[in-house]
């Protein structure tokens, strides 16, 4: 059994992907987690009171760092917001092809894993939709952008690019015109957002 520093959730969390990576979310267990860990299911369970539970919190985690690189982007109020809105869009789009091509196994895991637990994905993409709202607001308010209602465009610009960031869509992020088209579909958004 386990000696030295106490446990604690980061360390379950993180168990808990390489036992997913290694078994697939069908046949992981906690038991499995727990013995990665060289400690007994119960002292898992202290930490997270079910494997549902468990389960969430690393889809939540995995989609906390998916959202990481983007957070410092929606802060960023030195661009202008045309530049901004472009920037957080290809970030997104380059975060979940990198998250997916550096290890596929692990992405189609968390697939599974963030339908599972549908509130973690809506508490994902409400963060998400904040982020574009703060930006197109900013953009609003520096003269860079018209709308009436900040909150109701971030929803369709994000609606209008879930080709590129919706899991469902990731086989043709790989595609050689990937990049093209998306940055074709920027500039669309944006021009559409300018003042006439």
């Amino acid at each position: 059994m386990r000696s030295g520093p106490a446990l604690d959730a980061e360390t379950i969390l993180t168990a808990t992907e390489e036992v997913l990576r290694r078994h697939g979310p069908a046949k992981a267990t906690v038991l499995d987690v727990a013995r990665a860990l060289g400690v007994s299911h119960a002292s898992v369970y202290r930490h997270f009171p079910s494997k549902a539970a468990l389960r969430e919190a690393v889809a939540r985690r995995w989609l906390g760092r998916a959202r990481e690189p983007l957070a410092a982007v929606a802060a960023d109020t030195q661009q202008a917001g045309p530049e901004r809105l472009r920037t957080w869009l290809t970030t997104l789009f380059t975060a979940k092809r990198h998250l997916m091509s550096e290890d596929p196994e692990l992405f189609a895991t968390y697939r599974v894993l963030v339908a599972e637990h549908s509130s973690a994905f809506a508490d994902h993409v409400d963060g998400l939709v904040e982020q574009l709202r703060v930006i197109i607001a900013d953009g609003v308010g520096s003269g860079d952008f018209t709308s009436p209602d900040p909150a109701a465009t971030a929803r369709t610009v994000f609606a209008a690019t879930m080709a590129y960031h919706h899991p469902a869509h990731a086989p043709e992020w790989q595609a050689p015109e990937a990049e093209a088209t998306l940055e074709a579909v920027c500039a669309l958004l944006i021009n559409g957002l300018r003042p006439r």
